[in-house]
């Protein structure tokens, strides 16, 4: 009896040799879930997937059912997303998108938004400068933890709702990921806090809120992205539980 088949739009986060020439990939499918498969012979010079399956591209598939993973009988190459994959910079500043999705996402949980979310950062990354690849990408993160149910809070307390200090660097507020975001000084107890100046919470108020296309529009500085970058990873370490290794290299690769 021949197994059953379906199709499968995704965008490839990851790719783990098996063998020696199979490849397992892991996909974000357009309703949110994680699908892992195998690509059989993915490895070989001659083979059809080889350019298909790479990370950052949008593929679609046809799969056939197996007992523990599924197997990638067709891919057709939707968009590379080549303006991503085709310079070190993009591609070093898009990697925590990818890395961040295999973490956020389940095989059995549907989030509908996260797919286009991930797919309109990369795609509004080829078209920017280095920078705003990088500011895309500080965006892409906060979004995400919104979008997964652990948005922090950046523009008020988290335990009083008092609004913060807007914009100025001489201002430190701190910053606790493990109660939720900002705490004012009346309510800052025992929990372990970041410092951060207040400009940088508010451009990251700003980055979560705004569309990709605004984003692209604004010069961000830079040193403003890395700090986001960096609230991020104390975020990701706290709810996730480990850290995120595209963001380490970013954070010392020397790119920017």
């Amino acid at each position: 009896m021949a197994a059953d088949t379906y199709s499968l739009q995704a965008l490839v986060l990851r790719k783990t040799k098996l063998g020696e020439t199979d490849l397992i990939v892991t996909l974000l499918a357009k309703d949110g879930r994680q699908v892992r498969a195998v690509a059989k012979g993915a490895r070989k010079p001659n083979s059809s997937f080889a350019s298909r399956l790479e990370i950052f591209s949008e593929v679609d598939l046809l799969l056939v059912c197996g007992k523990s993973l599924d197997i990638v009988k067709e891919a057709k190459l939707l968009d590379a997303h080549i303006g991503v994959r085709g310079d070190m910079e993009h591609a070093a500043a898009a990697a925590p998108v990818v890395d961040l999705l295999t973490r956020l996402t389940q095989p059995d949980l549907q989030a509908p938004r996260m797919y286009d979310l991930a797919t309109s950062a990369l795609s509004h990354a080829e078209g920017a400068d280095a920078n705003g690849a990088l500011s895309l990408c500080a965006a892409f993160m906060l979004k995400a933890f919104a979008f997964s149910g652990f948005r922090p809070s950046l523009d008020r307390c988290v335990m009083c709702g008092k609004p913060l200090a807007e914009g100025d660097s001489r201002i430190q507020v701190s910053f606790s990921p493990a109660e939720g975001g900002a705490v004012c000084r009346d309510c800052l107890m025992f929990s372990e806090t970041i410092q951060v100046g207040s400009d940088v919470l508010s451009w990251a108020h700003w980055l979560m809120m705004s569309t990709f296309d605004d984003i692209g529009a604004k010069e961000v500085p830079r040193h403003i992205s890395f700090e986001v970058l960096h609230l991020s990873q104390a975020w990701i370490r706290e709810h996730v539980g480990s850290k995120l290794k595209s963001l380490e290299f970013l954070f010392t690769c020397g790119l920017f």
